[in-house]
């Protein structure tokens, strides 16, 4: 809705109080002053009186007493109802940042400059409740590039680097009050393992792209070393935090489906249909390149996430693994297809099906859980829809909905908003990153927080991403051999 005052044109803007007021002039805003909710039809009414004849102008002012009267004495009532509290957007405003912290975390992005893809998306994410501020950054491998990107992401030119190991030295120079306290990952596989181990020497928490580094060797050292230091390590499986995945997670967990006896997993898209590294598509370039995406293309890109959304869902341990990969598309290097049968310690199977080569599929993840009680149905494209069956019974469509009686604690905590208004991709990235703050705040308190059994994936679960990799790899290099699959570092 748009105000028109002689030249000038008044336009709301969304900020911590609600509604604010700008001033436009060409492509430029310049906020004039913030503007409670309650008080926008009162600004509606002001417009029109000094656009009305003044001839109307006396019952106009009159309507505007009492609607002022009326809007402020409902306000009022908004802050105690029914005998209870009620926050106000005053108390909200002083309400302290990431609880005891009292402000927000200093984020540093590695990866994501020009024509990155997932960095822009860990940037959106970081930042979408308001706990983290993105003040720095070394966006790409080329140092110009890097610079030059920097205003992408409103990074002031004193804080972007022309690498990694330079943003780590000068940040760490800094006054506390001042540097990061989390660094976020965004590059290509090669390069993740140098980053994160510089960042966790240099004690500075990490939020790290999948799959977690180049090969399991450097996953079990990375793991090693962030066992011995006291960061918070997070791992973006970002799929596990969708609200109805961790809803169906807790509903296993409470037996509501009965023992576990098949899971059916599947990451289906078509984009590399044609051999698009051929023209230096840069998604495309390094996902097929060996020495860029490790051993595996498809199967390392993407069946990691599928195989970790089983296990998280689940929770139940693997124990060994039969694989085939394929490389359909003349002349490309890494895999585009495959297809692993799982075996679990409680004897139930699992399959994964992964495809980068399959007409019309866009970002199709889906899984399927089948147990004594029931079975549970979630696709990717369709987040806030899952389906619970059971013989003999009408078929259960539970949607997203923080406020319904079905709906269980992990997932009403991953909500923000009512049923009816989608959540998904961002929001379900943000809970990994909302998650690991609350184990930074307590870091940053000096106190103990959990390191293995996380709601977010940690480093952990990105050695067991490595070790699926591995493990597919060489069974498909044995004709399906069975080969084992159950790591040290495997959690529930």
């Amino acid at each position: 809705m748009n105000f028109t005052i002689s030249t000038f044109h008044f336009r709301p803007k969304i900020g911590r109080w609600g509604l604010g007021v700008g001033q436009q002039t060409n492509s430029n805003i310049f906020p004039l002053f913030p503007l409670p909710f309650f008080l926008y039809p009162i600004l509606h009414s002001i417009f029109g009186i000094l656009h009305s004849p003044p001839s109307s102008l006396v019952s106009r002012l009159s309507s505007l007493y009492s609607g002022l009267f009326f809007r402020l004495r409902q306000y009022g009532k908004t802050a105690h109802i029914r005998g209870k509290h009620h926050t106000t957007s005053r108390e909200r405003e002083i309400m302290p940042t990431n609880d005891t912290l009292n402000r927000k975390l200093r984020m540093a992005l590695v990866g994501g400059g020009q024509g990155a893809f997932i960095g822009r998306v860990h940037a959106t994410a970081a930042v979408l409740d308001n706990r983290a501020a993105l003040v720095a950054g070394a966006l790409s491998s080329d140092p110009e590039r890097s610079k030059a990107s920097a205003a992408d992401y409103d990074i002031p030119p004193a804080r972007a680097y022309g690498s990694y190991q330079e943003l780590i030295q000068k940040e760490l120079a800094l006054p506390a009050d001042q540097r990061i306290d989390f660094l976020s990952v965004a590059t290509p596989n090669h390069t993740h393992f140098e980053i994160a181990k510089a960042a966790v020497e240099a004690g500075i928490n990490v939020i790290c792209d999948k799959p977690l580094t180049f090969d399991l060797a450097q996953a079990e050292e990375l793991a090693a070393a962030v066992d011995k230091s006291s960061v918070v390590f997070a791992v973006s499986h970002n799929y596990t935090g969708y609200p109805l995945v961790r809803q169906a997670r807790q509903m296993i967990q409470n037996g509501e489906l009965g023992e576990i006896q098949a899971i059916r997993v599947s990451y289906i898209r078509g984009w590399l249909r044609a051999r698009l590294e051929a023209s230096d598509q840069k998604q495309a370039a390094w996902r097929t390149d060996p020495k860029k995406s490790g051993a595996a293309g498809c199967f390392g890109d993407i069946a990691t996430h599928a195989y970790n959304l089983g296990r998280y869902m689940s929770g139940l341990l693997p124990e060994s693994i039969s694989c085939h990969l394929r490389t359909f598309e003349q002349g490309r290097a890494l895999d585009d297809y495959g297809t692993a049968v799982i075996k679990f310690e409680n004897g139930a199977l699992g399959t994964v099906t992964a495809s980068q080569i399959s007409h019309g599929h866009e970002n199709d993840v889906r899984i399927e859980i089948d147990g004594t009680k029931g079975s549970l149905e979630w696709q990717q494209e369709e987040p806030n829809k899952m389906w619970l069956r059971r013989n003999g019974q009408p078929h259960a469509l539970y949607t997203r909905d923080p406020n319904a009686p079905f709906t269980n604690d992990l997932g009403k905590a991953a909500c923000r908003l009512p049923s009816g208004h989608p959540e998904a991709f961002f929001e379900a990235f943000a809970n990994v990153y909302r998650a690991a703050y609350d184990s930074m705040i307590l870091r940053a308190a000096g106190k103990a927080f959990e390191k293995t059994n996380t709601v977010y994936p940690n480093v952990n679960d990105g050695v067991e991403g490595m070790y699926f990799i591995q493990q597919s790899v060489a069974s498909s290099k044995e004709n399906g051999a069975w080969l084992p699959l159950k790591h040290k570092r495997a959690r529930r």
